[in-house]
């Protein structure tokens, strides 16, 4: 494992650590019946509904087994997601926990909610142009300056000189403030790795078939002056992945991503996607859980940090790659259970990569 890994593997070690301590003192609150809202942005990742939402509703479950817990998917779209806002008010909900869909656009709910006495927690990404109650998630800059600074030193290893060409890079969705974090980190980890980037582009709604048409006019326009793409999550990145293939480029060029998700999982071991980044939604979905406890209980939780005005709690996740993806992914264990399983990983065609990582025998 490299030291840059093992840095942030210790610091996620911390993070369970605060989470367990702020478990405790959540547990010690007397509300008893509250009704909690949990409304994510988009299924473009199945993050949310593998990983977050369990993650949410199992620690609510353990702090307040009374409690209400309301679940909206707004799949992407910002007006849906103000009719599900002002619905779970309606039906009673005392905190919100919200995932926005437009980081902007949700300024107006944080007001209306606060008018009404409903406490919000921005959750992942942040709302910057208004304070939100609490602000809970991973720390998206310093992933973006991750995925970046292992890419620069991998193709350095590799001998991959900047003259050769340069980088895409394949950002998130314009109207995420998460994304823009995300996309100051890669350029503040490319700023000194001497490989330009050839070309940008913001992703509409982190939608993968607008990426991958994106990538597939670069690969046309740059061709094997292409030398890797750094993409903000592992649905760009499978993104530009497609539009190598489809343009019958073999091998393709080093590629990053963010959220391990099993597709991108299975990307790096079929040595399609170089790495990505792990971080287990049920850290940050307990996290937020404990916060909400706090506010009802007419707590202040503590807060590691203030970001747009908001008392902030971040996480920082490990980086994955091929050589110590094993160890973060299938040793690793979150709530007494692996990230992932080599069943849910090594199926069909990736059982050979498996081998070859030491995940199946």
């Amino acid at each position: 494992m490299t030291k840059f890994a093992w840095r942030l593997t210790g610091a996620a070690v911390l993070a369970a650590g605060l989470l367990s301590s702020a478990s405790a003192f959540a547990q010690s609150a007397k509300v008893t019946d509250a009704t909690v809202a949990f409304l994510m942005p988009d299924q473009g990742s199945t993050r949310y509904e593998e990983h977050d939402y369990p993650g949410f509703q199992a620690e609510m479950k353990k702090l307040c087994a009374g409690c209400k817990v309301i679940y909206q998917n707004a799949n992407g779209d910002a007006s849906r997601q103000q009719q599900q806002f002002n619905s779970v008010i309606s039906q009673g909900a005392k905190a919100i926990v919200l995932d926005p869909v437009d980081s902007t656009a949700a300024a107006s709910l944080v007001k209306l909610a606060q008018s009404q006495g409903v406490k919000v927690i921005a959750y992942d990404r942040p709302i910057p142009s208004v304070p939100a109650d609490y602000y809970v998630s991973f720390n998206n800059e310093e992933i973006g300056k991750a995925i970046a600074k292992s890419l620069v030193d991998h193709l350095k290893s590799k001998g991959v000189k900047a003259g050769d060409g340069g980088l895409l890079e394949i950002n998130g969705s314009p109207t995420d403030a998460a994304a823009g974090l995300i996309k100051k980190g890669i350029h503040a980890g490319l700023a000194d790795g001497g490989y330009p980037v050839l070309a940008e582009f913001d992703t509409p709604d982190w939608a993968p078939p607008k990426a991958q048409q994106w990538a597939s006019g670069q690969i046309t326009r740059f061709g094997k002056k292409i030398l890797g793409v750094v993409a903000a999550n592992d649905g760009t990145g499978g993104a530009a992945v497609a539009a190598f293939k489809a343009a019958g480029v073999d091998p393709v060029p080093p590629v990053t991503g963010n959220d391990a998700t099993i597709a991108g999982l299975q990307l790096i071991i079929a040595g399609d996607q170089y790495n990505t980044i792990s971080k287990p939604s049920e850290i940050v979905a307990a996290a937020a859980a404990n916060v909400a406890i706090q506010l009802l209980s007419g707590e202040t939780p503590k807060a590691d940090t203030k970001l747009f005005d908001t008392p902030t709690q971040l996480f920082t996740p490990a980086l994955v790659t091929a050589e110590n993806l094993k160890a973060e992914i299938i040793d690793k264990q979150v709530n007494g259970k692996p990230i992932q399983t080599p069943e849910q990983l090594c199926g069909d065609r990736y059982a050979e990569g498996c081998k070859t990582l030491g995940i199946i025998k």
